[in-house]
């Protein structure tokens, strides 16, 4: 008897086990976890087109200058704008830093503003408005700031769900059991007058 108690023992101990498993995880405690592996993955492609529309910029601006040398002042503000946005040191940590992540975002609206106005400036040039190198680039850096949109936007609602995941049950006692260390996460906030908008060109 004691055999063949000793032996069903660890089976009743399984089946507990994985009955408890399995009610766990239809309980949503992965859930956590997963929403904030979401957020950092739909960070990362914001960064990714962020770092598309920098590399951009060097060509853009070797295009203009060609045909509009003496534009220094907006030709600069657009390099400087650049450098700066390439000086931030990126990290796993900006996420968890809500001053970082805002002053990463202040250089990016600095850079659509200089971006802007460099384009504006164009408009004085017909022949640079005809050049084929010119319409190339800036028909990607359209298509790049529509790109950066989506990310963003992408971005706001794994950031939103990841929260909401966090205060409302079941998450909240989840959270409370098993990761009191992640804290709720900053999304997008506007830097500036409308810098969620792309700069607005007119070729005609």
């Amino acid at each position: 008897m004691t055999s063949a108690t000793g032996n069903s023992l660890p089976i009743w101990r399984c089946t507990m086990l994985c009955l408890m498993a399995s009610l766990i995880s239809g309980c949503g405690v992965n859930n956590i976890p997963s929403y904030d592996e979401q957020v950092k993955a739909a960070w990362a492609q914001v960064e990714n087109q962020y770092q598309r529309r920098a590399d951009l910029v060097p060509n853009l601006v070797k295009t203009v200058q060609a045909y509009a040398g003496h534009e220094r002042e907006t030709l600069q503000a657009v390099t400087e704008a650049r450098a700066k946005v390439n000086s931030l040191q990126l990290d796993s940590n900006l996420l968890n830093d809500p001053a970082k992540l805002q002053q990463f975002e202040a250089a990016q609206a600095q850079l659509s503003s200089a971006l802007s106005r460099l384009l504006l400036v164009v408009e004085r040039y017909p022949n640079l408005k005809a050049n084929q190198n010119f319409l190339s680039l800036q028909s990607q850096l359209e298509g790049t700031e529509n790109r950066i949109s989506v990310s963003r936007r992408d971005y706001i609602q794994a950031v939103q769900r990841y929260n909401r995941e966090i205060r409302t049950f079941p998450g909240r006692i989840w959270h409370a059991l098993l990761y009191r260390d992640m804290s709720l996460r900053e999304t997008f906030q506007a830097t500036s007058e409308e810098a969620e908008k792309a700069p607005e060109v007119n070729f005609q």
